[in-house]
Order: structure tokens, then sequence, then C-alpha cells
């Protein structure tokens, strides 16, 4: 295996690794976070016939500035009854289908109205069409709404609905299993003997698992041990979209996770990466299942999740930009120079403006707490004043 590979090359390996899932027809409330399977198109027109944006009254345009004769009351709901004829006008409420012959709405409170009469007490409608929604305004049937590879949100369904759909056919959702290797963990809030410490990696990663694309599957740690390791990464890849084994894939002496994967038949797609933190990293096929080996520290688990393990969630999920978007801020204060690895800092978005957390050691949790983005700083980065606009990542 050659040196650290760039982000972007690990990235690609990674997401080659397997084709999205095959997908499936679920209820549009179920079908939120999911991505499209195929594209959103229109079965139906909206508004399917022109409606009424105020109370108020349907007129012709040409008949202004009346006075007009009101003959029948239109709710929403309900069709109208007759075409309008010349010099009449309807009783309307907002959502109600304009009746045929009229074209404008006169709002309710710019008219004077005595018995089946009615007269401006204001300045009328100022152009043909006014306070009407056109037939087609929002969409028309057969009309492209949304792409394949297009994330669920609610104001998706709201569409999906409104187009005729009861049901979505979406992407299916990787199950993954997280792996924690590491004699030194024991479980959040069980008493600590010298030397162990919390596994806060499993429930970080169960939390970030919980806003992702994903379902949950196995929670496992692993011991320190070869054949410990390698059972459990054959037995994950049975039930398992995704593998996520935290820590043991460097090259100390108890670090098993990159041989166990040899001894199973699955060569790593790549082994290092060359991005801080989170520089001893690798990604491999096994079986069915995508392996993805981070970093044991919490803040390098925590960002390599967010540049590798997200984007492969996505991927299989359908999404059609699995990447994470790039987005630009000015720094709140001086930055120094970077080194010879690509850094994603944790830091501070407040007021439009990044401030790099003073810390960046890679054990260190209390900037994960308070990191809302990841600011991006070029390999080699010379140092850079405060205003100065720099890319980050939104976490």
């Amino acid at each position: 295996m050659t040196g650290p590979i760039s982000v972007e090359e690990a990235q690609a390996r990674l997401l080659a690794l397997a084709a999205p899932l095959e997908p499936k027809t679920l209820p549009l409330v179920a079908a939120l976070g999911h991505f499209l399977a195929e594209p959103l198109v229109a079965r139906r027109t909206q508004p399917a016939a022109p409606l009424s944006a105020m109370d108020g009254y349907a007129i012709r345009f040409a008949d202004m500035p009346g006075p007009w004769r009101v003959g029948e009351t239109i709710a929403a709901g309900s069709a109208p009854a007759k075409a309008l004829q010349p010099g009449e006008a309807a009783r309307i409420f907002t959502g109600a289908m304009l009746p045929d012959g009229s074209d404008t709405v006169i709002i309710q409170e710019n008219v004077a109205r005595d018995g089946d009469r009615i007269a401006l007490a204001r300045s009328g409608p100022a152009r043909i069409g006014q306070h009407v929604r056109r037939a087609g305004g929002d969409f028309s049937k057969g009309e492209p709404l949304t792409t394949a590879g297009s994330e669920v949100s609610a104001g998706v369904i709201a569409l999906a609905a409104m187009a005729g759909y009861s049901a979505l056919a979406v992407g299916d959702q990787p199950r993954v299993a997280v792996l924690t290797t590491g004699d030194e963990l024991v479980p959040p809030g069980a008493a600590l003997d010298a030397g162990q410490i919390p596994d806060s990696n499993s429930v970080m990663l169960a939390a970030l698992l919980a806003r992702w694309p994903a379902l949950a599957g196995d929670r496992v740690h692993v011991a320190d041990d070869r054949d410990a390791t390698i059972s459990a990464l054959a037995a994950a890849a049975d039930a398992h979209d995704v593998i996520v084994t935290v820590g043991g894939a460097s090259v100390g002496d108890h670090d098993h996770v990159h041989a166990a994967l040899t001894s199973l038949g699955a060569p790593a797609a790549f082994w290092k990466v060359a991005v801080r933190p989170g520089k001893p990293l690798l990604a491999a096929r096994l079986g069915k299942a995508v392996v993805l080996g981070l970093p044991g520290n919490p803040a390098s688990a925590f960002v390599t999740a967010q540049l590798f393990l997200q984007p492969v969630l996505r991927h299989l999920a359908g999404a059609s930009e699995p990447l994470p978007m790039v987005l630009h801020a000015p720094l709140a204060a001086d930055l120094g120079p970077g080194g010879d690895r690509r850094d994603f800092l944790r830091a501070v978005l407040a007021d439009g403006q990044l401030t790099p957390c003073l810390s960046q050691d890679s054990g260190l949790v209390t900037a994960l707490a308070r990191a809302n983005a990841l600011v991006i700083r070029a390999a080699g980065a010379g140092a850079m004043p405060a205003g100065t606009i720099v890319p980050y990542l939104a976490i």
C-alpha cells in the first residue's frame, strides 16, 4: 500500500465499493429522509382551475368600474353553478373556483354592498387577473418537479401529495453495525479501573446515525484480539450494509482491523488518508458490506465520520449528491499556518463568522460539543488574518 491518499481520492474509492441499495415504495410520511429513486412527475395540474386568492367578488375585468349585480356565492370545495354574465359578480371565498367568464377578484374591503348590488368603495383591481391563482400556476400534469436522488423533505412530501401521490419510490437506508475496539473502553457511566476510559465513540456514532440516512444495527465492543476482531467482522457482514470500526486501524501492536480484513479476504481499498485529524483510516468490501475503519480518537472519529461515513450512507441510500456541501464564511480571528495534511478544524460559526476552537487535539471532546462547523485548511496553507473567506463544512 502506498502513502496517504487525498480526501477526494479516498471518497471516490469508498463510494465505488458498492452500488446504491434497491429502492422500495413507502407511504409519504414514511419516506421522510429517504432519497427519491425516480423523478417526481406531476400526476395532476395545480391549481386544476383558476382559484380566488382572497375573499371578495369575482368579476370580469372588462366590466370595471362597475357596479355589478351579485349572483351566486361560491365557497372553497364547491363548483360554480353557472358562468358569469356581463355586469354580474359572484361572491367568492379564498380557495374557491372562479366561475367561467370571470377573470379578476375584487377584495371585499374595497366594495360597498347594497342588497344584491355592489360598487367600488375604494380603488379596484389594477389589472386583469388580480387576486386570482391561475390554473397550472404551481405545476401542470406531466411536469417534472424534482429529480431522482433528491432528499425527501417535508416540503417534498407536501409537493408529492399535491401532485397526486400517496407513496413514493425511494432508496432503501443502509443497515449499519458499529464495532468499537480497545481493551481500555468501558460503557458510558460504568466504573473505571486505572487506564480505562468511557466508550464515547459508540454513542457518538449512534447519535450521528440517528440523524443520517441509516438504520442502526449491531453495536459491539471488540477486545484487542485478532481472532475476536475477525469473528466480529464476519458476523456483522452477514446482516449489515456498512460496518464501521472505530480504533484498531493504525499500525500498533494492538491494532488488528487491517490484518483481520486481510485474513477475511477483504483487502483495503485505501489505508491512510492525508487528512488531519484522521490519518489512520481504511475502507474495504467484506461480502456485501462496506467496511469503514475510523480512528479511535474521538475528534478523529467524528471528523472522518462527517467526511466518509455520511457520504457512503447517502450514496447507498440513493442520494444524487452524497458528498458534504462546502460553504464559505470569513474568519473571526487570525488562523496560523497549516501542516503537511489538509486540516478540518473544529470551529464555531456565529454571526456569520468562523472561530476555530483553540485546541485541535484529536483526543479532546470539549471542542466537539461546541463546534458546529469544520474549517477546511489546505495542506501547506500560510497564516490567514481575520476576515479571510475560508471554506467550511456545517456539522
